[in-house]
């Protein structure tokens, strides 16, 4: 089965990539690639210093940048599909993201860091205040987990996990920097994605040219677990991106 070529998850130098936002669009016109997402971090945890973005004022021209290069794109009648994101570190608190992130400004947000139970309702509390930000729910953002580790759910709550990546349309990506992640240790878990529908995709979490289209890897992967019907809930999850 052929899928179209995607990297959800690639940093500029808003954050702690090496490259502008312009180098990146223009290296994946290059590759060919049919969908990317810049994912810059957003934190005021322990690991800040990462990150530009920290307050509305940088957030607005980070945005802005991001779709003025949309606009580029589509003007030029370029196939490629710029996805305008956010890496949001899940240690960072509750009233910086709030008061930070204008949701109705984001296509793809990653929650980065979840490693227990409790950080769900951290995660949903989210979610719901969001949505009630929004005049119209359908807008929220896509939802996607950042180089998680399953097998921090494997002996308990991993059922409680699926169901809360369902409920939400939490996508896990298959990141190849973090390969262990879905090695065949969390076969359980990716057999409870599929039998779940629980959307997954592609992020190489490119700090650099190099690897924009580090995607094989992982399309091996999904190809692997089976797991092309739920890889084709998030490709249309994209095309209906507005």
């Amino acid at each position: 089965m052929s899928f179209p070529k995607i990297n959800l998850h690639i940093h500029s130098n808003y954050s702690d990539g090496k490259n502008n936002i312009q180098q990146i669009v223009r290296r994946a016109l290059e590759l060919g690639l049919d969908y990317i997402a810049i994912t810059d971090h957003f934190t005021n945890s322990w690991k800040a210093w990462v990150s530009t973005l920290k307050d509305t004022e940088i957030i607005s021209i980070y945005f802005e940048e991001l779709s003025n290069c949309q606009k580029f794109l589509k003007k030029n009648n370029h196939s490629l599909k710029l996805i305008k994101g956010l890496e949001i570190d899940l240690g960072s608190s509750e009233n910086f993201i709030k008061k930070c992130i204008d949701i109705s400004k984001v296509d793809l947000i990653l929650f980065e860091y979840l490693q227990d139970i409790e950080t769900l309702a951290f995660i949903k509390n989210l979610i719901n205040y969001w949505k009630n930000s929004l005049l119209d729910t359908s807008n929220l953002p896509l939802l996607g987990l950042a180089h998680f580790d399953p097998s921090l759910f494997l002996h308990g709550g991993l059922d409680i996990l699926i169901n809360f990546l369902k409920e939400n349309r939490i996508y896990f990506e298959f990141n190849p920097r973090y390969s262990e992640f879905y090695s065949t240790q969390n076969f359980l878990f990716f057999e409870k994605v599929k039998e779940n529908l629980v959307p997954v995709a592609i992020g190489c979490d490119s700090h650099t040219l190099y690897n924009l289209n580090d995607t094989k890897e992982p399309l091996e992967m999904i190809s692997y677990y089976n797991l092309e019907n739920n890889f084709q809930i998030l490709l249309e999850s994209l095309i209906s991106l507005k």
